[in-house]
């Protein structure tokens, strides 16, 4: 099931995005499947009318894993971490489809990085692995967008990470997903960047999820990004960038400089 979050110029909805006639379209659904039951409200639009939003903005955090892929680790001239490398976004990052990336104003090397998102429907803590498939809701496509040249600059990952529209989330929630070997890739301007699958990941969604659990406690909403293939490039203003993961779907944005 893929459940999207859209507008068609009034408040956000959150609807069922099916085929029917040869034509992709979208249900209506009642309040949020993070915490109500989805119920139908008679609402039926064609996709190509409305505006696709972030499928969740988080009420909590973005945890997100670093160097995840050996081949990534070894492309950035760093060894594989004994441990998952953690850390955080704010909410403030997520942007949906098509919203643009807004460049800081302290950086010239902007990086892209396709990763698989996890977002998490039930509270969380102390879990182990079998358990974590209980508290997903599904997966959607993720761009987590670093400022490298202050990446480099700093011990601490804030600045290069967390930075309004650094975390592109969409187009929709793929509820039902072997996760165990998708295609991931990334594009600039059409032009093939990343082109991994996530049967090069060091941790599994399911280890990813235990291990964060015993760190902080998840809550419903809250968004894991699992790490990037190799691959990674620089970005500049003008261009458009687009994530796809086999299963999901496209994520695509603009970069602009303000």
């Amino acid at each position: 099931m893929r459940i999207a979050r859209f507008t068609t110029g009034e408040d956000p909805m959150f609807g069922i995005v099916q085929e029917k006639d040869g034509q992709d379209m979208v249900f209506g659904i009642t309040g949020d499947p993070l915490y109500t039951e989805i119920r139908p409200t008679g609402t039926i639009l064609p996709l190509s009318e409305v505006r696709l939003l972030a499928p969740v903005i988080p009420r909590s955090k973005v945890v997100c894993v670093g160097k995840n892929y050996a081949a990534h680790a070894a492309e950035m001239g760093t060894e594989v971490p004994e441990q998952p490398l953690l850390f955080l976004k704010p909410n403030t990052a997520v942007i949906g489809p098509d919203d643009p990336i807004v460049l800081p104003s302290y950086t010239e090397e902007m990086s892209l990085e396709a990763e698989l998102a996890v977002v998490i429907q039930r509270m969380a803590k102390d879990i182990d692995p079998e358990q974590a498939p209980g508290v997903i809701l599904g997966y959607t496509c993720a761009n987590d967008l670093t400022a490298r040249d202050a990446q480099r600059a700093e011990n601490q990952w804030f600045r290069a990470k967390a930075f309004d529209t650094s975390c592109p989330l969409g187009p929709w929630i793929e509820t039902d997903l072997d996760t165990a070997a998708l295609s991931i890739t990334s594009r600039v301007d059409g032009e093939t960047a990343q082109d991994g699958t996530t049967a090069d990941m060091l941790r599994g969604v399911a280890e990813l999820v235990s291990e964060i659990s015993r760190v902080v406690t998840l809550l419903p909403g809250d968004v894991i990004l699992t790490g990037t293939p190799a691959g990674v490039r620089t970005v500049g203003e003008g261009s458009r960038i687009d994530v796809e993961i086999e299963g999901i779907g496209t994520l695509s944005n603009p970069v602009v400089r303000r």
